[in-house]
């Protein structure tokens, strides 16, 4: 069974070249562009990654990864946060915060090296 992956990011181009790239690749991808609704999603869809961007209409990455972080179902769920702010690192110190980063623009190498790695730990 292949490894199914949520990506979350508001710009519909970023979320077509990645879901191309890891369908490509063997993964079973479901998108969102919105913030609303990823927790209910990963209720239903219990993915085995979330890539997701750090600011969303409505709502900041970095909240919906701590209540990720912060429920006793979800907790070990590998989650990496994008953005193409230079302080995207900032974001592994916080409280419930995410296993990596991803700096955007992104290489399609670094990207599945990335989820690669998540999914094996």
């Amino acid at each position: 069974m292949n490894k199914k992956i949520l990506i979350v990011d508001d710009n519909e181009l970023i979320t077509e070249v990645m879901s191309y790239i890891l369908t490509n690749n063997g993964y079973d991808v479901t998108t969102l562009n919105t913030g609303d609704g990823v927790v209910a999603q990963i209720k239903q869809s219990h993915p085995d990654l979330v890539i997701m961007d750090i600011s969303l209409p409505g709502v900041d990455g970095r909240d919906i990864c701590r209540i990720i972080k912060h429920n006793k179902a979800t907790e070990n769920l590998p989650v990496i946060i994008c953005s193409g702010n230079d302080d995207i690192e900032s974001a592994l110190k916080q409280d419930g915060a995410p296993n990596d980063v991803l700096a955007k623009p992104f290489d399609m190498t670094v990207l599945l090296n990335k989820v690669e790695y998540q999914l094996a730990a």
